[in-house]
């Protein structure tokens, strides 16, 4: 489990296809202390750590099944591109965000970027069968950023990204067309699941 809090931001150092997608993600985390078979959450999806190094800088590699691929952003990774990366939670963490699995349910796109004050705000379109799940003043994990949504229009929903979350985040560099990987609240999912038989 993972809270949305993004402790590191990786970069992609490269990728290969051995029947799956095998990634190589250099961080800033020790990588002393992370063992093989640990889960971290890459743009928001739960991967397992398959191999580890030192030099020239710590990396991790993973790997990523054609399911997880076909469902998520991932297959557009590559050299240089950035990543927002988060440890798995440990018993007695700050829960700082909201509960967050790591499985990702769809791609939403980005619609809309605008400055507003010192903060931006972002518009995306959900896939019309998660919209559902998007409420106002709810979470969603987007790219693995645990995130409060401001306003919903049919499927489009609006999020406000302050400073310190631009800066900290790969969100400082969102365009028009991005598309990212998208959880909903488990919450919501279990509320809407439980409707269905009233």
């Amino acid at each position: 489990m993972f809270t949305g809090i993004v402790t590191d931001v990786g970069r992609i150092v490269e990728t290969k296809v051995t029947g799956d997608l095998r990634a190589r993600i250099a961080t800033r985390y020790d990588v002393g202390g992370i063992d093989i078979g640990a889960s971290i959450a890459c743009d928001g999806v739960c991967l397992t750590v398959v191999a580890l190094g030192s030099e020239p800088e710590g990396w991790f590699d993973v790997e990523i099944s054609a399911e997880t691929v076909s469902k998520t952003n991932l297959g557009g990774w590559a050299p240089g591109k950035r990543v927002n990366l988060e440890r798995a939670l440990k018993v007695g963490d700050e829960l700082g965000g909201h509960i967050v699995s790591g499985h990702v349910d769809g791609l939403a796109e980005v619609v809309s970027v605008r400055p507003e004050g010192g903060s931006v705000r972002v518009t995306f379109r959900a896939p019309e069968a998660l919209a559902k799940f998007i409420a106002p003043k709810g979470s969603v994990a987007l790219n693995g950023t645990s995130l409060t949504v401001n306003e919903v229009d049919g499927a489009e929903f609006g999020v406000n990204f302050i400073p310190h979350t631009q800066a900290v985040t790969t969100w400082g560099e969102v365009a028009v067309g991005d598309r990212v990987n998208l959880e909903v609240d488990t919450m919501a999912r279990y509320v809407a699941r439980l409707r269905e038989y009233d």
